[in-house]
């Protein structure tokens, strides 16, 4: 069946982000504030754990205050991230959005909220936004008027309603096995807490040093990979690409490499840790896997290679990752406003506990069991994924 195809403008209107100085920025709660979100809260689903708070005053307009049904959108990001978007559930308190975001709002008397969202986050329509993308120096910028001339596959209200509710029973079966990596995840880590204590307070008096102290070698990519992506040869690891410790296997870019000096610097090694230094993944952390030995890395990608009779990288990674070890750190330390980074010296400067070698092995061997159940599900994912992506592409194509 052929739907209408009016422009976007028509169903939907973007609302551009409020203003405010680095020094605005407030805890959530704070009186007189209201809640502010950035591109760091725009993932899968709306990151409610890390809000800013800004003036109320900083709000000009009341249709700057999000409602729900909004998509928040990323307007100025990296390339790859520009059209990122999330929904906007019911929230428990008044909230409004920063100027690196904007809020696509269905004009609802035309199209079905849901029904929009899962159109706009559809990888066919995420591709057509980076079109729209205005490359700066260091940020690409979402063409607004262009993203609103894209034509939306339209029909009748009941329709979309229809298909969005079939989208919606889908992605349910994705969030469930994301909520048991969540879960795998949350196990590990309690694994670390219940060894080596919260790393905040440093119950069992572990000896503290500097990450700096293991380091044998730190780097980071460098610029100009473009001209050597392939569709085959080593893999070319992305900031997307680093997770919270493993490394995704979704998307895989190659290179084909130079050889050269500065290649060879940014080569991969097993055992290596890799901690993504600039954007919106800022301090993402995962070891790398011997089956990724002779990756190569983005210019958004540092190499943090150990002295492994000191540290070991599976260690130092959990360690990275934990809200009360390396991240409150990470957070502590980033710099700039409209691209955050991490720079070498601060990452040497990292306090971690240092328990003996032989500790943090009997640590790996125990998080080790649950790398096959990790894998099992990430494997069922792939196929939810795809099922997913087949059914998007039947729903916007009238065959649903």
């Amino acid at each position: 069946m052929k739907y209408p195809l009016p422009r976007l403008g028509v169903v939907a209107d973007f609302i551009r982000g409020v203003s405010f100085k680095p020094d605005d920025v407030q805890p959530l709660g704070t009186e007189s504030t209201i809640a502010c979100f950035r591109t760091k809260n725009v993932q899968a689903e709306i990151d409610l754990s890390d809000v800013w708070a800004v003036p109320n005053t900083s709000v000009n307009r009341s249709e700057q205050i999000l409602q729900e049904g909004d998509l928040l959108v990323s307007t100025a990001n990296s390339w790859n991230l520009v059209g990122k978007c999330c929904w906007v559930p019911r929230l428990d308190w008044p909230a409004t959005l920063g100027g690196f975001i904007s809020a696509l709002r269905p004009k609802r008397e035309k199209v079905s909220p849901r029904y929009l969202y899962h159109w706009f986050s559809w990888e066919q329509v995420q591709s057509e936004l980076r079109g729209c993308a205005r490359q700066t120096t260091n940020i690409s910028n979402l063409d607004l008027n262009q993203a609103l001339d894209l034509r939306i596959p339209l029909p009748p209200l009941e329709e979309q309603r229809r298909i969005a509710a079939i989208l919606d029973k889908a992605d349910a079966l994705r969030q469930k096995r994301s909520r048991a990596l969540q879960k795998l995840d949350s196990l590990t880590h309690s694994i670390f807490l219940d060894m080596f204590g919260d790393p905040a307070t440093n119950p069992k008096r572990w000896p503290i040093e500097s990450l700096g102290e293991s380091l044998n070698f730190v780097t980071s990519g460098g610029r100009g990979w473009a001209e050597f992506y392939s569709d085959s040869g080593s893999r070319f690891l992305r900031s997307l690409d680093v997770r919270m410790n493993h490394i995704s296997g979704s998307n895989p870019a190659f290179v084909n490499p130079p050889d050269n000096a500065e290649a060879r610097r940014t080569r991969v090694e097993d055992g290596d840790v890799l901690l993504t230094i600039t954007g919106s993944r800022i301090g993402r952390v995962s070891s790398v896997p011997v089956d990724l030995e002779g990756a190569y890395i983005s210019q958004h990608v540092a190499i943090l290679r150990l002295d492994q009779k000191r540290m070991n990288p599976r260690f130092v990674s959990f360690f990275l990752s934990l809200e009360t070890g390396g991240q409150r750190q990470i957070a502590n330390a980033q710099y700039g406003q409209t691209k955050p980074g991490l720079n070498f010296d601060q990452i040497r400067r990292f306090q971690i506990v240092a328990p003996p070698i032989k500790a943090q092995e009997q640590f790996v061997r125990h998080i080790m069991d649950f790398e096959d159940l990790r894998e099992s599900v990430c494997d069922s994912g792939v196929k939810t994924d795809a099922l997913f992506a087949s059914l998007q592409h039947r729903a916007f194509r009238g065959e649903l």
